[in-house]
C-alpha cells in the first residue's frame, strides 16, 4: 500500500509539472505575438483604429468558443482535448502575420483568440484537478509559470524585432517549437475520461455560482490590465517622467505578477483562498492610493508594484473555486475565463475614455475602487481543496466533468 501511494504521488508530481510545462508554452504563445503587432500592423496596411478593431476580435473568439472545450474533452479525453487544443493554438501564432488586409487579420485574430480560449479552459480544468488530487494549492504557481512562458516568448519576439526578423518567418518558427514542446508536455498530464453513460456538456450559460466568482476575478483582471497598458503612460503624462522610467515601470509591474503568482501557493496553503484574496486586495488599495497621490515617479512605481502584488493571485483562485463549484467544470471555468476576458478588453478603453473626459488621476482611481471589491467578495473563493485522494481512490474517481 504504501509503495502505491509513494507511486501514486510520484505520477501526480509528474503531472504537475507537465501541467506547468504547458502553461508556460501556452503563455510564449502570447509574449512572441504581441512583440510583433507594429510588424503585423505595417505589413497588413491597418490604420491605429483598423488595428484596435482587430484587436477585439481574439476576446470575441475565446468568449464565443470557450464553452466547446468542455465538448471536447468529453468526447476525447483531457489528455487528448488538451493536446490538439494546445496544438491548434500554439499553430495559430501563425496566422496574423500572414495577413494582408483588415478583412483577413480580423479573420486570423478570430481564430488565434478562438484557440486561445479553448486551451485555456482544458488546461485550467486539468490544473484544478491536478491541484484537488494534490491537496495542496497549485493554481498561483501554474498561472505564474503562464507569466514565464509570455516574458521568455517576449525576450525571443524583441529579439526577432531588434535583428529585423520578418514575423511571417518568426512566427512559423516559434509555432513549430512550441507545438512540439506542448505535445511533449501534455504527455505527462492526467489523463481523465468521461464515463460511458455520461451524457456530453450542452452549450448553455454558466451557473450564477461562476458568475459570482467571476466578478470578483473582474476587478482583478481590470486592474491588471489598466496597469500593463496604461502605468508607462501614468508616469510619462501625469509624472513627467523619463521614457526609460517609464518603460521600467511597466516591466517591474510584470515581474511582480509572475512572481507574486509564483510564490502565491504557500501563502493559499497557510492562509486559505478567502483570507489570501482579502489582503491582496488590501494590498491593491493602497497601491491604488499611492498611484493617485503619487508626488513622484518612484512612489508611483511603488504603488503600480503593490497592485501587481495585491491582484496577482486572484484569477488562479478564481478558476479553481470554479472548478469546485458545481458538476461541469469545465462549464464554470469557461464562464469566469469569459468574464476575466471581457475584463481584460475593456479594462485598456475604459481607462482612455475616463482619461479623455477627466484625468489618468481619476482613471486610476476607479482601480483603487475596483481593488476593493476584491476585499468585499473574496469570500465567494471560499471553496477548499480537496483532501489529497489515495492511489486507489485516484484511479477510481469519475472523469473531470466537461
Amino acid at each position: 500500500m504504501a509503495a502505491e501511494r509513494a507511486l501514486d504521488h510520484r505520477r501526480l508530481r509528474r503531472a504537475r509539472l507537465a501541467v506547468a510545462a504547458v502553461f508556460c508554452v501556452h503563455g510564449a504563445v502570447t509574449g512572441n505575438f504581441a512583440t510583433r503587432v507594429p510588424w503585423i500592423q505595417e505589413h497588413a496596411g491597418v490604420s491605429a483604429g483598423q488595428l484596435g478593431l482587430a484587436l477585439a476580435f481574439p476576446a470575441i473568439g475565446s468568449s464565443l468558443l470557450m464553452p466547446l472545450s468542455g465538448a471536447v474533452t468529453h468526447r476525447f479525453g483531457a489528455r487528448h482535448a488538451l493536446r490538439g487544443l494546445l496544438a491548434l493554438w500554439t499553430l495559430a501564432l501563425a496566422l496574423p502575420a500572414l495577413a494582408p488586409n483588415v478583412y483577413t487579420l480580423c479573420a486570423a485574430l478570430f481564430v488565434y483568440g478562438a484557440t486561445s480560449g479553448m486551451a485555456d479552459v482544458a488546461m485550467n480544468a486539468l490544473g484544478v484537478e491536478t491541484e484537488n488530487r494534490l491537496g495542496r494549492s497549485i493554481m498561483s504557481g501554474l498561472h505564474g509559470m503562464w507569466s514565464v512562458g509570455a516574458l521568455i516568448g517576449s525576450a525571443a519576439g524583441t529579439l526577432a524585432a531588434h535583428l529585423g526578423a520578418d514575423a511571417r518567418l518568426h512566427h512559423m518558427a516559434a509555432a513549430a517549437v512550441l507545438t512540439l514542446l506542448g505535445l511533449v508536455a501534455c504527455q505527462g498530464v492526467l489523463d481523465l475520461r468521461s464515463t460511458p453513460d455520461e451524457a456530453p456538456p450542452r452549450f448553455t450559460l454558466p451557473p450564477r455560482s461562476a458568475l459570482i466568482i467571476g466578478m470578483v476575478a473582474f476587478c482583478a483582471v481590470f486592474a491588471e490590465g489598466a496597469s500593463l497598458d496604461w502605468s508607462a503612460v501614468y508616469l510619462r503624462d501625469a509624472l513627467d517622467a523619463s521614457a526609460g522610467t517609464a518603460a521600467a515601470c511597466t516591466t517591474a509591474f510584470t515581474l511582480t505578477m509572475a512572481v507574486a503568482r509564483l510564490a502565491g501557493d504557500k501563502g493559499v496553503d497557510r492562509f486559505g483562498a478567502v483570507r489570501t484574496v482579502r489582503g491582496g486586495g488590501v494590498l491593491a488599495v493602497l497601491g491604488g492610493l499611492l498611484v493617485v497621490a503619487a508626488p513622484g515617479p518612484a512612489v508611483a512605481m511603488a504603488g503600480f508594484g503593490l497592485l501587481g502584488l495585491g491582484v496577482a493571485v486572484v484569477v488562479p483562485l478564481a478558476f479553481a473555486a470554479a472548478g469546485r463549484s458545481g458538476p461541469n467544470p469545465s462549464q464554470a471555468i469557461a464562464g469566469v475565463a469569459t468574464i476575466t476576458y471581457t475584463s481584460g478588453l475593456v479594462a485598456p478603453s475604459a481607462i482612455g475614455g475616463i482619461a479623455n473626459l477627466t484625468s489618468l488621476v481619476v482613471s486610476f482611481g476607479l482601480v483603487t475602487v475596483l481593488a476593493l471589491g476584491l476585499v468585499a467578495g473574496a469570500r465567494v473563493l471560499r471553496t477548499s481543496v480537496r483532501a489529497p485522494l489515495s492511489s486507489t481512490a485516484a484511479d477510481a474517481a469519475p472523469a473531470h466533468r466537461g
